[in-house]
């Protein structure tokens, strides 16, 4: 698969970032020596990355990721190998879990962008495009952003309506209404957000091509088709087995190995 180049790998202060990640909390000696082997692989996997080796580079950062190494930069950086390896399903599904832990960061937009832009499969959903009209803002925040602007609006309004009560100033009343109307917005942007996380499981195709069958069994009729980088609603798991929904009136089910849980 051809590909552009991501918008750059992790290095500077996100180098950095991952290094002191690593190697912070001073510890037992064999903890210490844990940490440092571990910033030797983030290393290695940087300078194979620079000189081509995108193999290499995915290896050394996913045996950190598999590890328990939490980090967005990581992540990113193992997205960017997956995409300059050809590996656009795996590369979609790191950048979405470095978007979990860092959705602000520009330059893991921008490379998330791109290699959404090669998926094949888009969804026909007509209420979903209605959703993406009426809540474009959603992805213009942040749920950290989303929490703090209904906190800001409901502080606001509260104290509005205390100055008003308490000084009877009248003037303050076109004042009081735009702020609920901020308050009922963003707090039930920051609740959804919050239930959205807890509750509502997606996955990312992972090989080239997979077949939604109808049933738990590779025998099972054929359904549809879906492609790298794809991603589905992960609805339930049965026998190694997801039952998946793609959009409107596209459910099936697939090997467990064919999906990567966000």
């Amino acid at each position: 698969m051809s590909v552009g180049p991501p918008k750059r790998t992790v290095v500077g202060w996100g180098c950095l970032a991952v290094m002191i990640g690593l190697l912070a909390l001073a510890g037992p000696a064999d903890a210490a020596e844990d940490r440092s082997a571990a910033a030797r692989t983030f290393l290695e996997g940087v300078e194979s990355y620079r000189r081509g080796a995108y193999g290499a580079a995915v290896s050394a950062f996913g045996t950190l990721a598999a590890s328990g190494v939490r980090n967005p930069h990581l992540y990113y950086n193992l997205g960017n190998a997956h995409l300059k390896n050809g590996d656009l399903g795996p590369a979609i599904l790191w950048y979405e879990r470095a978007l979990k832990l860092a959705p602000d960061d520009p330059d893991l937009t921008f490379n998330h962008a791109y290699a959404t832009s090669l998926v094949k499969d888009e969804r026909e959903d007509a209420s979903a495009a209605v959703y993406r009209i009426l809540f474009f803002w959603r992805r213009l925040l942040s749920p950290w952003a989303a929490a703090a602007a209904a906190l800001v609006f409901n502080g606001l309004f509260w104290l509005v309506l205390t100055v008003r009560f308490l000084r009877r100033k009248r003037a303050l009343k076109g004042i009081a209404y735009p702020l609920l109307a901020g308050a009922i917005i963003f707090t039930a942007a920051a609740f959804y957000n919050y239930y959205e996380a807890a509750y509502v499981r997606e996955g990312i195709v992972l090989p080239e091509t997979i077949s939604v069958r109808s049933g738990l069994s590779e025998d099972a009729t054929e359904l549809f088709v879906l492609h790298a980088g794809a991603k589905v609603a992960i609805q339930g798991r049965k026998r190694g087995f997801y039952r998946i929904g793609f959009s409107e009136g596209k459910i099936g089910w697939v090997k467990g190995s064919e999906i990567g849980a966000i």
